[in-house]
């Protein structure tokens, strides 16, 4: 497996809970607002010491809620992924898998193999939050939603975040998105920040795109009004999956996991 590292304990990956949480390279998308677009495109990474991390999970295990794994998108690692799962099931630690929705095969083996016990997503609304051509886009938001079905018909708890855009009309997908989950998930709200806070892939997107203002309180509002329970996070908290560190400025609020 390629890893850009993992880091033992972690207050901020999952919403109210502990982790132990592991970045894994590789992406189907190319998100302009992503700042892990260097462990997606596979520049930031080496082989996983699979014997290091599960010996340096069990030492641990009683300060964690969830084994999480993110990325990049870990399900273009499934293979080795349902192997690494399987032995952190022995060490009697719950599951958190942060996928973006759209590797539906390799996920049905996963839920179906009873190898995950929490889903968190990203509901990207398309095509500018994909990065990709429309066609594409349209036909992996079919994959997603379906991806949604999925969890929700395996009775998963979902953390369903919600990348916030400035200037863009996202309530469409929003409510589209929302009609295919059951009763076990919660949103949160991430506003989409750039620089100096992180590295986007696209800065002209981003300059046009992130920083958003009254669209999170419009959103906050509206979900809040269909009884869907809503956090937002800080700016700070949004560099939750940022495993490298970004300058001064962002190491006041995150710490990096484990170097090669």
């Amino acid at each position: 497996m390629l890893t850009s590292g993992w880091k033992s304990v972690s207050m901020v990956d999952v919403h109210g809970k502990v982790t132990f949480t592991l970045w894994l390279c590789g992406c189907n998308l190319r998100c302009p607002f992503c700042h892990n677009w260097t462990i997606a495109e596979g520049l930031d990474c080496f082989p996983l010491d699979r014997r290091t991390l599960l010996d340096e999970l069990e030492s641990g295990v009683f300060l964690v809620d969830y084994f999480h794994v993110t990325g990049g998108e870990p399900l273009m690692q499934w293979r080795e992924l349902i192997s690494l799962f399987a032995e952190v099931r022995l060490l009697d630690v719950p599951i958190s898998l942060n996928t973006n929705l759209t590797i539906i095969g390799p996920l049905e083996k996963l839920l179906g193999a009873g190898l995950v016990d929490h889903v968190a997503t990203d509901l990207k609304a398309p095509p500018e939050l994909y990065g990709l051509p429309t066609g594409a886009t349209e036909r992996l938001w079919n994959l997603f939603l379906r991806g949604l079905e999925l969890v929700s018909d395996y009775g998963l708890p979902l953390e369903l975040r919600i990348p916030v855009a400035k200037g863009l009309n996202q309530w469409p997908h929003i409510e589209e998105g929302l009609r295919r989950l059951g009763t076990d998930f919660y949103v949160v709200l991430n506003p989409l920040v750039g620089k100096p806070l992180t590295n986007p892939r696209d800065e002209e997107w981003c300059s046009k795109h992130c920083w958003p203002g009254a669209e999170v309180g419009e959103l906050k509002r509206k979900l809040e009004e269909l009884g869907v329970g809503v956090y937002v996070n800080s700016f700070g908290e949004l560099l939750r999956e940022t495993p490298r560190g970004l300058g001064d400025l962002t190491k006041k609020f995150i710490n990096s996991p484990k170097e090669p």
